[in-house]
């Protein structure tokens, strides 16, 4: 999704350009019905990687791309970048096999920088066309609104409660406690994949709150976007609904655990609020990435969050 600024700039200045979007198999539906995406190729990663990596170097090959922009930093990206056959080659002097490719640019990321991962991505057309930042955008169809619109009536919020990683994740009896102080006139929805369909439950049945229904693992991505869209707010962690919001401009409070804004993964929306423990803490951030548990064992840049932070963003909609 944080790519996506690329194809909609790319589009600006070379409105008759034919522009392909490589992604992991299971992503390709984000980009579903996308106006200015000619083909969406999908490397399967799951089952026989290698063999399918090489099938879509063969694909890539055949198709005889004029450039290759690659945004990623990793050994297979770089090896389809490279042997691609592509006139020009593009990435990040980070990625392994960037000594290779035409231009490399340099991935500028830290605390200090500041710089959000959509600026960075930019970078690497910067040269062939200016310096303005355009944010990421989803297109869900009129189906996808269709699917979400009996739900979006009145005044609703939505909560992401999980994150591939537990320290980026606010604890369930977080989002519990969240959930029970919120003002009554709101219908709550909980949204995530299937996999996050047992914490939503859990969730729904320690709440016992009218008006709270899960819909983890029944919408997909561009309906879940589609649903965010219309909503009060959105409560997301520092993962990847955070960015469905972002690319429908829609109301948004993240919760920063372990990681923080100024990685260059914050939210883009217009209406955007963070939310992170309110004091310094030694061990914060702990990583770009979450981990597996808390390094220091006390997971207090998340426990530490109070109840009214979440609900001051939601304030002035009562």
């Amino acid at each position: 999704m944080l790519a996506t600024p690329l194809i909609e700039k790319l589009h600006v200045f070379f409105p008759d350009m034919q522009i392909d979007f490589l992604l992991r198999k299971d992503n390709e539906q984000l980009l579903t019905g996308h106006p200015y995406i000619h083909e969406v190729l999908i490397w399967d990663k799951k089952k026989n990687k290698q063999k399918n990596l090489f099938g879509i170097l063969k694909q890539i090959r055949k198709n005889k791309y004029d450039k290759v922009i690659n945004v990623q930093r990793f050994f297979a990206t770089g090896f389809l970048t490279v042997f691609s056959g592509a006139r020009e080659t593009i990435g990040f002097d980070k990625n392994p096999l960037s000594f290779l490719f035409s231009k490399k640019i340099k991935h500028r990321i830290g605390v200090d920088l500041n710089v959000h991962e959509t600026v960075r991505n930019l970078d690497l057309i910067r040269d062939f066309t200016d310096e303005s930042v355009y944010k990421p955008k989803l297109y869900p169809s009129d189906t996808d609104f269709a699917a979400s619109r009996s739900m979006a009536q009145g005044k609703y919020i939505t909560v992401s409660p999980a994150s591939v990683w537990f320290t980026k994740q606010f604890p369930a009896a977080g989002w519990i406690s969240f959930i029970k102080n919120i003002p009554p006139g709101f219908e709550i929805y909980l949204l995530g994949g299937p996999g996050d369909l047992p914490l939503c439950q859990a969730i729904l049945e320690s709440c016992n709150r009218k008006g709270l229904k899960v819909l983890a693992g029944s919408l997909s991505y561009l309906q879940s976007a589609a649903l965010m869209s219309g909503a009060s707010m959105n409560y997301v962690n520092d993962s990847a609904p955070l960015h469905f919001a972002s690319a429908m401009n829609a109301s948004v409070t993240a919760v920063y655990c372990s990681t923080i804004p100024g990685f260059g993964f914050g939210p883009l929306s217009d209406d955007s609020h963070i939310v992170e423990i309110d004091k310094p803490l030694y061990c914060r951030p702990c990583g770009l990435h979450g981990y597996a548990s808390c390094p220091e064992t006390h997971f207090r840049c998340a426990l530490e969050i109070r109840n009214e932070q979440l609900l001051n963003t939601l304030a002035e909609r009562f």
